[in-house]
């Protein structure tokens, strides 16, 4: 166990370089995802489950995105 962890970056996959990030909510249980938003196929790649604003933050980390400022 460590107590220090490196910051791991992976790049963006090739298939989704381009496509906007998104997140969705399901209707029923008002879970949320975040993932890269394929407009032709209108479904999220690579999703991941957000269970708090860090975890949005961290989705963008993962991937050395800049995360858009709410204005």
């Amino acid at each position: 166990m460590s107590l220090f962890k490196k910051k791991v970056t992976v790049s963006v996959p090739d298939e989704c370089k381009g496509m906007e990030i998104k997140i969705q909510s399901s209707t029923c249980t008002g879970e949320k995802i975040i993932g890269f938003y394929n407009r032709n196929t209108r479904e999220l790649m690579y999703p991941e489950l957000v269970k708090n604003d860090g975890d949005v933050g961290s989705f963008y980390d993962k991937y050395g995105l800049i995360m858009p400022s709410d204005k």
